[in-house]
This record gives C-alpha cells, structure tokens and sequence, in this order.
C-alpha cells in the first residue's frame, strides 16, 4: 500500500474512488478525512494497487463513515426479469459466484433482449443522481464495479444502511463524485485518456477545488488539506485524486444526518447513492 501525505488526526470520514482491476498505475485510492464543525479535513491519500489492501482497507477499526463510487445494489427491473432474489445479501452471494466472464455475458444477453431506447435498466437513484446504470460493462464500467466491489463489503461486514446490518462502527455509503462535481462546473474535469488531459480539464479541477475550500457547493461542507495534497489533486489528470476527496465530502455531509440523508426507505435491492435529493440534473458518466 502506498500512501500521500499524511498528518496523523483520528479518521473519521473515508473517502473512495473505486475501479475493478486495481493495479500499481491505477490503484483504487482512498481520501481519509476528519470532520468538525462545517469543515472536513483531508489528511491522506492512500493508492491501494490490489484488492488485498482493499479489503484490508475495509477491515480497520472504527468508528468511520465512508462514500465509497460503486453501485451498492442492481435495478429491480433486472432482478425481477432474471428472477433473481431481491434479498441483498441473498442477491450478493449469488452475483459474487458468477465468474467475471460469466458476469458480463450474462448482461451483454439481457441487454440485448431488451427493445431500443430500453437497452440499460436503472435505478430509482439513477434519476436525481445522473448516474449511469449499473448494467454498463464501458464508459463507465459500473457493472464490473459492482461485481468487484460489493461483494467485498458484504464479507469485511460493514454496515450498510437501509441494505443490510453490520459492524455500526464501520459505515459504507455509495457515493458518486460526478454528481458533487457537476454541481460546482459542467466542464470536464478528468480523463484516463492522455489526448484528452487538457488545460481546461486542469483548469475545471481548480475550480472544483477552490468551490470546495469555500464550501460553495449543495453539501456547503468546506474541504480543508495541505498545499502539498491540494496540489497532487489539481495535477492529477486522471481525476482519481479528487473523486476520493468528493467522495469524502459527501460521505462528511451524510453523516451529520439522520439515517445519512437517505429516504426512510432505501429501495431493494437497489441502495441509494447518498446526497441524491433532486439537486443535480442530467445523466452523467460515473
């Protein structure tokens, strides 16, 4: 595991930008944060390359709260027409047994039984969050997210609230950056792609940055980190860096809130990505 600057205050509030295939050039990264009055403090970046230091990751101790950027749960309409459980746990298991491979045939076949306009299934929370549905295999890959991701926080036993039970001390939400993002600037603030890791994009990433410091954005939480984390975040174009401090942000937001802002009844086995209450608008990429 490899980690960004540190300053050592107790964690609180963790924030996650995930991807399905870690590895040592794109790790899954991890912004842990303290919180105190309106103010979130990010002391560190950690770039964990495997899901060995993830799951390792998942397993400290409490008390955290954490946004993590992967669908917790899968569209009802999918799960109906699969027949599938809507049990969360019961649905976990079965997703977790399927191998990769068979994962993705499984919703390449769905999709294409479905009629034009109609190919992607979505969520309740798809709507006010401008989230892509959780069947996209590419651009962005949510489907593989979901498959690498959830099952992991069913076994380290975090509590998953308005899914399933766990450790009350360890707290996992589903956050989306994108939406927090889309909220301070439309511009395009990332890219994977080395063609498309303009100035603009840079440019948006400061101004991201800069509304968040103020807290002049929905969640008015401000974000408050050294020079040294400001400036890794701005200068890398992937965006990763970022999308873990938004994360963290909204998961800072979530848990001064009764039942972390989510409905009183978080649709099954479909989850909510927390903050989702109608503020943003258009679907976006995750």
């Amino acid at each position: 595991m490899l980690e960004l600057l540190i300053a050592g205050a107790a964690v609180r509030i963790l924030g996650v930008d995930f991807t399905s295939a870690p590895r040592a050039r794109k790790p899954i990264t991890a912004a842990r944060c303290t919180l105190a009055s309106e103010a979130l403090t990010l002391e560190a970046i950690e770039l964990l390359p495997d899901f060995e230091c993830f799951e390792r990751f998942l397993r400290r101790p409490g008390p955290w709260t954490g946004g993590f950027d992967f669908p917790f749960g899968l569209p009802r309409e999918l799960v109906r027409d699969l027949g599938w459980p809507r049990a969360w746990r019961e649905l976990v298991g079965l997703c977790a047994a399927l191998p990769r491979a068979e994962w993705r045939g499984m919703l390449e076949r769905y999709r294409a039984s479905r009629p034009p306009g109609r190919k992607y299934a979505h969520r309740a929370t798809d709507i006010p969050a401008g989230s892509s549905s959780p069947m996209k295999l590419v651009n962005p890959p949510v489907a593989l997210m979901f498959h690498a991701g959830v099952p992991r926080l069913a076994a380290a036993g975090v509590h998953l609230p308005g899914l399933a039970g766990g450790d009350p001390g360890r707290v996992a939400l589903e956050a989306y950056p994108g939406m927090l993002a889309r909220s301070i600037t439309r511009e395009p603030y990332k890219s994977d792609t080395a063609a498309k890791q303009t100035r603009a994009r840079a440019g948006a990433r400061r101004a991201i940055l800069a509304a968040l410091a103020r807290g002049a954005h929905p969640l008015r939480l401000r974000l408050r980190t050294t020079a040294a984390l400001a400036r890794a975040m701005r200068e890398d174009p992937a965006g990763d860096l970022l999308d873990a401090a938004l994360c963290a942000v909204q998961a800072g937001w979530a848990a001064r809130r009764p039942n972390y802002g989510l409905p009183a009844r978080v649709p099954r086995p479909e989850g909510w990505i927390v903050t989702a209450q109608g503020l943003y608008s258009r679907r976006g990429q995750r």
